[in-house]
């Protein structure tokens, strides 16, 4: 037909799901995704669409999932950073670890509070990554999105809903950010406080482990809880280890001993024994303390969510 739009042909087929657990099922149906047009062919093929970030608060489930799975590249994958103003656009599919030394390497500060946190940018922003120096949403100024319509959309920063590991984003798709950073720092101090950062993981969690980093969220107390007063938020992984929990295993999963908030898989692990021990910890921590653990880990299963 005259004047017809052409849509962007996806390579369609089935592939594994690289998680930082290094275990679990595949996809049944998976296409890399370069564009905008090729992002909205997608969801007309599938709505339900999943987008996998970096993997690394991911667990897939041993049957693997049957809806589209959809890797971001190609115009997700850019970044531009203005040193002299401290402006950030950025791809979806761009690496939080590359964009900080990005940043950092300009004189560009900020991003460094979240050293250490491999994600990409969209999961970033979707889950408003963060820890005890810094969250994502601090230098969020808007933030461009798709529905599963095909519908585009930019959000200024006060129309988000950001809160404690949450962007209220909903169903929709990150598209690219814009961050607002502080220009003209002292790029040698920058790189320090990265490194400090670092070494304090590197200290206290075992970030050589096959893991997807913290598991739980951190509760904020309904009832006082030994030492913590009503209203205090208080870090899953010592309520975990105060319910006597590290080391506590199922198959090849267990709760490591540096940090109770980390689910450590061996070679030979399965992804149901994580999701066991996950009900599990939960459990016993509401059992032994009466807090009620939520998971900050995503699970994928064609079983539930």
């Amino acid at each position: 037909m005259a004047g017809a739009v052409m849509k962007p042909e996806l390579t369609i087929g089935p592939a594994p799901i690289p998680t930082w657990f290094q275990i679990g099922g595949t996809a049944e149906r998976f296409a890399r995704i370069d564009s905008l047009a090729q992002l909205r062919t997608a969801l007309d093929i599938d709505p339900g669409a999943r987008t996998l970030g970096d993997g690394a608060n991911l667990l897939v489930d041993d049957d693997g999932v049957a809806d589209l799975v959809l890797a971001l590249g190609g115009e997700f994958n850019q970044a531009r950073i203005d040193s002299a103003t401290g402006a950030v656009h950025v791809g979806a599919g761009y690496k939080l670890p590359k964009l900080i030394n990005d940043c950092v390497n300009v004189g560009c500060a900020g991003l460094e509070a979240l050293a250490g946190f491999p994600a990409t940018l969209g999961g970033c922003i979707a889950m408003n990554a963060g820890g005890r120096h810094g969250e994502i949403s601090q230098f969020v100024q808007r933030v461009h999105i798709i529905d599963r319509n095909g519908r585009q959309r930019t959000l200024e920063r006060a129309d988000i809903p950001f809160t404690y590991r949450s962007s209220g984003l909903g169903d929709t798709i990150v598209t690219s950010v814009e961050l607002q950073l502080q220009p003209g720092a002292d790029i040698a101090a920058l790189k320090l406080r990265q490194r400090e950062i670092m070494e304090f993981k590197k200290a206290s969690q075992p970030l050589s482990a096959s893991s997807a980093g913290c598991c739980f969220k951190n509760p904020t107390l309904m009832e006082a809880f030994q030492e913590f007063a009503p209203g205090t938020r208080v870090g899953a992984g010592l309520i975990i280890d105060r319910a006597g929990l590290k080391g506590l295993a199922i198959g090849g999963a267990s709760v490591s001993p540096q940090h109770a908030n980390f689910v450590v898989t061996t070679k030979d692990a399965k992804a149901r024994d994580v999701i066991a021990l996950l009900a599990e910890i939960t459990r016993r921590v509401h059992d032994t303390c009466g807090i009620q653990l939520h998971r900050e880990v995503v699970i994928w299963s064609r079983h539930t969510d």
